[in-house]
C-alpha cells in the first residue's frame, strides 16, 4: 500500500485558512475530481492518515496526562499538561485533525459506497467514524456529532451518553455493511490500515466494541460482561488478526496540511519522537524493571526495546572518530515525588562534547556542592573547585548538558526520545539513531520500538482482547480464565515485538556502518522471554493475580503510550483504591510533584473524582466559531473546572453525569 498512499497524498495542496472548508470536502488525485465525484478509494486512505494523526497525538497526550510520558519544557502546551496544569492547546490537535481531515470525508464516502455497491468501503468509514468520535468523547466529553457535517455553521453538541450510543450504532452499521457483497471496487485498491481484508476490518469492529463497552464498568445498569466477551470472541484472535498500519522512512515524503508532518512515518514517532523534548517517566519504567511498591525486581526483556539509551563514556581514536562507547539506558523523569527535576526549572537535552568544553557550575551550598563534585568525578570528568566555583571539563567525546545551572548538569540520564527519519535529517533510510550533532556518530537516543518514523501503528491488537477477557473475568470472579487470558497477553505483545524486531534485523534497518547495529531494534532472547514469563514478575496462579497485575501488563504492551491507558486509569479512579475490593490498581502513582492548578483539577481527596485530571477544555475552534452551543453543552464548559469534569461513561450514573455537566 505504500506506493498508493504516495499516489494519492502527493496531489495534497496547501490551503489559505480562509479555503481549508471547501478545499478539505474535497480529495484530489491526479484527475481532480470534486467532492462528488471522488472515489471511494481515494477518500478512504485520506480519512485513514487524518485520523492516524489524531489518534496519535492523542496516545501522545493521554500518555503525558497518565504519567508515562513528559516533556523536558515546563512551560508548552504538552510540558503543562505534564504537571496537570493544561492549556487550550492541548484540545485543538485532534479534533482538528478528525473535523478537519477525517470526518469530513466520511459521509460522502459512505454515499459514493453505496451508489457503485463497494459496501466494504462504507463498513470502513462506518467503524473509522465510530473510532473518532469515540476519540473526541474521551477527550472532551460532549462535542457535535448528530448535526456535525450536515452544513449547520453552529451544530449543536451530543452529550456523552448519546454520542456513546451513536459510535455503538455505527460500529454496527459497519459490521453490516462488511457483511454485504462487495462490488466494483476491491477494498485492497484504496485500504491502507487492513490492506484490504475485510475479515479484519470485522475483528477491528468487535474489537472496539468490546473496548467501548468495558468503559462502561463503572455502570452496574450497563456494564454487560457477557456482551463484552461475545464482542472479544468476535474480535483479534491472534496477532494475525491486529489493525497495525505499516508505517515508512522515505526521502521526499510529503506533509499533511493541518500540521506538516510526514505522511508515511508512524503518527506516535510524529508526535512523540520527531522532536527533541519528549522523554518517558520514572514510574513507567518502574513497571518494566519491577522496581515499583511491592515489585519483584524482575528485568523484563522488553525494557531495552522500550526504553531509549544514550551513548556514555565515549573515547575517540587519534583521529577523533568512535574507539569506544557504553550504552547507557535511560533513568526516567521522577514527576511524582519531591526528587523531580522539572522542579528545578526545564530539563536539558544532552550533547557531546567535539573539543574539550569547560563549564563552570556555582555551588553556594557546601553540602550540594561536595555531592556535585562527587558526581562529576564518578562520571569521569576532570573538576577544579574554586571556592564556590566548580569547574568542570568534559572531554572531546564525552556527553554533557550545556548549561551552568548545576541542578541539571545531569541531565544526561534523560534519554532523548528522538529517532531521525529522512525527513528529520536522517543519514539513511535504514539508521534512525538520533545523532545531536551533524557530522558526528554520537547517538543521543537509540528509540524505541513503538517510537521509530518506520514503527507499525496499533489501532487494534489481539494483546489487548486477551486483557479485556482478563479483567472481565476477573471481575466475574472467574480467577482461572482471567490468568489464562492475562497471561496470553503477555505472550501475544512478547510474540508481537519479536516479529517486528526480527523483520527489522531482515530488511537492514537497523544499524549505521560506522557504528554497528542497534542493539534496541535486535530481537530479544527466546530464552529471556522464557525466564520471564515463570518469573516472579507475572502471576503464576490464580491465587497470585490481581487486577493491578492485568493492568500493569497492558501498560506495557501498549508502550507506555496509548489513548486507552489513561481511559483505564480514570475508570479505576488512578491509585484511589475505591473501585470494588480491588485495591489500588496503580502503585506509586500520584498527582505530579509540580501541581499546583487547583483551580483546574479541584478534588481535595483521591477518593473525589474530580481530584484527578478527567478531560480536554473544548477546542479554541470551538469557542471561536461555535460558542453558543460551547457554553449550551456543559455548565463548566468555559470555566477551568471543566479538566477534571468526568465524562459519561466515567461517572457511575446519568444523574452523577449530568450534575456535572448541568443537564
Amino acid at each position: 500500500m505504500k506506493k498508493l498512499q504516495t499516489i494519492i497524498l502527493t496531489s495534497v495542496l496547501v490551503c489559505g485558512l480562509s479555503s481549508c472548508n471547501d478545499y478539505l470536502d474535497v480529495n484530489t488525485d491526479p484527475d481532480s475530481p470534486t467532492s462528488e465525484t471522488a472515489s471511494p478509494q481515494l477518500r478512504l486512505p485520506w480519512i485513514q492518515n487524518y485520523l492516524d494523526y489524531a489518534l496519535g497525538t492523542a496516545y501522545m497526550r493521554a500518555g503525558t496526562a497518565a504519567g508515562t510520558f513528559t516533556q523536558t519544557s515546563t512551560t508548552s502546551s504538552n510540558g503543562m499538561l505534564a504537571k496537570w496544569d493544561p492549556l487550550q492547546g492541548t484540545a485543538t490537535t485532534v479534533y482538528q485533525n478528525f473535523y478537519l481531515g477525517a470526518g469530513v470525508n466520511v459521509a460522502p464516502l459512505i454515499a459514493a459506497a453505496e451508489a457503485q455497491k463497494a459496501y466494504h468501503y462504507a463498513g470502513a468509514a462506518c467503524i473509522s467514524y465510530a473510532l473518532g468520535f469515540m476519540t473526541l468523547l474521551d477527550l472532551h466529553g460532549e462535542i457535535p456529532m448528530s448535526e456535525a457535517f450536515t452544513g449547520k455553521y453552529n451544530p449543536a453538541y451530543d452529550d456523552g451518553k448519546a454520542l456513546f450510543n451513536q459510535c455503538m450504532e455505527y460500529l454496527d452499521k459497519g459490521i453490516a455493511y462488511l457483511k454485504m457483497k462487495n462490488e466494483n471496487i476491491a477494498l485492497s485498491e484504496g485500504d491502507i490500515w487492513n490492506n484490504g481484508d475485510a475479515n479484519k476490518w470485522l475483528k477491528l469492529a468487535y474489537g472496539l466494541k468490546a473496548r467501548y463497552l468495558l468503559k462502561l464498568s463503572k455502570k452496574s445498569d450497563l456494564y454487560k460482561p457477557d456482551e463484552i466477551l461475545a464482542a472479544v470472541a468476535n474480535g483479534p484472535q491472534s496477532n494475525a488478526d491486529n489493525t497495525s498500519v505499516k508505517c515508512y522512512n522515505v526521502e521526499g515524503d510529503q506533509t499533511n496540511v493541518t500540521i506538516g508532518d510526514p505522511y508515511q512515518t508512524n503518527p506516535i514517532w510524529n508526535c512523540a519522537a520527531y522532536g527533541t523534548s519528549q522523554r518517558l517517566t520514572k514510574w513507567y519504567i518502574s513497571l518494566l524493571n519491577n522496581s515499583f511498591t511491592g515489585g519483584s525486581g524482575v528485568i523484563d526483556p522488553r525494557l531495552t526495546k522500550l526504553v531509549p539509551a544514550a551513548m556514555t563514556h565515549v573515547k575517540l581514536d587519534a583521529d577523533g572518530n568512535l574507539a569506544s562507547f557504553q550504552w547507557t539506558r535511560d533513568k526516567g523523569i521522577d514527576m511524582l515525588t519531591p526528587n523531580n527535576p522539572r522542579l528545578n526549572g526545564n530539563i536539558i537535552n544532552a550533547t557531546y562534547a567535539s573539543n574539550a568544553v569547560k563549564l563552570t557550575y556555582t555551588v553556594a551550598d557546601a553540602t550540594a556542592r561536595n555531592k556535585f563534585v562527587a558526581d562529576m568525578k564518578t562520571t569521569s570528568h576532570a573538576v577544579e573547585t574554586n571556592g564556590n566555583d566548580v569547574v568542570v571539563t568534559y572531554a572531546p567525546g564525552q556527553i554533557y548538558c550545556n548549561t551552568t545551572n548545576y541542578l541539571h548538569a545531569g541531565d544526561t540520564c534523560y534519554v532523548n526520545m528522538r529517532s531521525n527519519s529522512m525527513s528529520t535529517s536522517g543519514r539513511s533510510a535504514t539508521d534512525m539513531y538520533y545523532y545531536p550533532i551533524a557530522g558526528k556518530s554520537y547517538v543521543a537516543g537509540t528509540g524505541t520500538f513503538y517510537t521509530r518514523p518506520n514503527s507499525d501503528f496499533d489501532i487494534m491488537t489481539y494483546s489487548e482482547m486477551c486483557f479485556i477477557k482478563a479483567e472481565v473475568l476477573f471481575r466475574k470472579g472467574d480467577k482461572g480464565g482471567a490468568l489464562d487470558a492475562y497471561r496470553k497477553g503477555i505472550q501475544a505483545n512478547f510474540d508481537r515485538l519479536q516479529a517486528g524486531l526480527k523483520q527489522w534485523q531482515s530488511d537492514g534497518t537497523t544499524s549505521d556502518k560506522k557504528i554497528g547495529e542497534n542493539p534496541d531494534m535486535l530481537p530479544m532472547k527466546d530464552a529471556d522471554i522464557t525466564a520471564y514469563m515463570s518469573s516472579a514478575a507475572v502471576a503464576q496462579n490464580a491465587a497470585q493475580l490481581t487486577m493491578a497485575d492485568i493492568m500493569r501488563q497492558k501498560i506495557i504492551a501498549m508502550g507506555g503510550l496509548n489513548l486507552e491507558i489513561w481511559n483505564d486509569m480514570r475508570r479505576f479512579n488512578y491509585s484511589a483504591g475505591n473501585i470494588e475490593n480491588f485495591g489500588n490498581i496503580y502503585p506509586d502513582f500520584a498527582r505530579p510533584s509540580e501541581f499546583t492548578a487547583s483551580s483546574k483539577i479541584i478534588g481535595k481527596s483521591p477518593s473525589d473524582p474530580t481530584y484527578w485530571l478527567r478531560r480536554w477544555t473544548q477546542s479554541s475552534l470551538e469557542r471561536d466559531y461555535n460558542l453558543t452551543q460551547v457554553k449550551a453543552s456543559n455548565k463548566l464548559a468555559l470555566t477551568d473546572p471543566i479538566w477534571s469534569c468526568p465524562v459519561w461513561w466515567d461517572c457511575a450514573t446519568d444523574s452523577e453525569y449530568y450534575g456535572y455537566i448541568g443537564k
